[in-house]
């Protein structure tokens, strides 16, 4: 049986620092105040995404994948969905914190590490991101910021606007800024060691939990020297422009923007998605559409061939 474009249905996360304007301007309609993050391609257990229309509608991405292991290509096969997409909307800023690499993380927590890129949905005026550190530091300088509450002296913080992207690899100390909207692609991994957490309390009135220690074993303690992924391989066609805007050893993500059509072919070898950041149009694929507008997200199985985006369109298209 051959499987269809499949449009996915998030899992909301209610973290304390979120927003709502995943549900005020990108429709989500699910009911969490706040509304954080929403995992809009995902088989990871902490949130999986459902099925939204079509056959399996109602079914998670895993169970479909499970059933037709096919979809994920060929370089996939007896594996998991290696990627997860969310958008994430930080109210207030979000902890300072670190992930580890696949080793660490495989050996320690059973699941892969966590490589992301950041792409800026949407940025208030004096928004910012921490990025690794303004020099080099060692455990002993660490452990005195963090004691005595002045770690963001050490903290390197970047302003960011709109239509930016950084690249955070496994092990850099990173925190989202409030006031920013973000969609983020990330191997499927929900390991974080939290550092600093500006002493918020959480629902139960408890102090949300640090990881100090783990969070010294996988960090990058140097300098991170290219905080903004450089826009390569910029293309323009008649009513379109594409940019692959990430590229590392877990993905590529290319930013399409088109008024009109734009045609792309998806192999035997990979499955891949679309999320829409921007505007409205239409999918076709082998005489099938499916309507595509601000918010939606689809998986692509692999050995779809030649598929056409329509409409005035802003995507971000993943493949690995």
């Amino acid at each position: 049986m051959k499987v269809g474009i499949l449009k996915l249905q998030p899992i909301g996360k209610d973290y304390i620092w979120g927003g709502n304007r995943l549900n005020e301007e990108f429709g989500k309609n699910i009911f969490s105040t706040p509304l954080a993050e929403t995992w809009e391609c995902s088989t990871h257990k902490d949130g999986l995404s459902i099925i939204k229309q079509g056959e399996f509608k109602g079914k998670t991405l895993k169970e479909v994948i499970d059933l037709y292991p096919e979809i994920l290509g060929s370089k996939f096969l007896g594996k998991d969905l290696p990627i997860l997409i969310k958008f994430i909307d930080a109210k207030e800023d979000v902890s300072v914190q670190v992930h580890p690499d696949d080793n660490f993380a495989m050996q320690n927590e059973n699941q892969l590490g966590k490589t992301e890129m950041w792409y800026i949905v949407d940025a208030k005026e004096d928004a910012s991101l921490v990025l690794g550190f303004t020099h080099p530091v060692d455990e002993k300088i660490l452990k005195n910021a963090v004691e005595t509450k002045s770690l963001d002296k050490h903290l390197r913080r970047i302003k960011v606007k709109k239509g930016e992207c950084y690249f955070v690899p496994a092990g850099t100390v990173h925190g989202i800024g409030k006031g920013t909207l973000i969609a983020e692609i990330q191997e499927s991994s929900n390991v974080t060691y939290r550092i600093y957490d500006y002493d918020r309390i959480d629902k139960n009135n408890n102090k949300r939990k640090l990881d100090f220690e783990n969070a010294l074993k996988v960090m990058d303690m140097k300098v991170y020297p290219d905080i903004k992924k450089k826009t390569r391989l910029v293309n323009f066609f008649v009513g379109t422009k594409t940019e692959v805007i990430c590229r590392c050893e877990y993905f590529e993500v290319k930013k399409i923007e088109t008024v009109k059509e734009y045609s792309f072919t998806v192999l035997d070898t990979s499955f891949q998605s679309l999320l829409c950041i921007e505007g409205e149009g239409c999918l076709e694929n082998n005489g099938e559409e499916i309507a595509l507008k601000k918010g939606d997200c689809l998986f692509i199985p692999a050995s779809k061939g030649e598929c056409k985006i329509k409409g005035k369109i802003t995507l971000l298209k993943v493949k690995c």
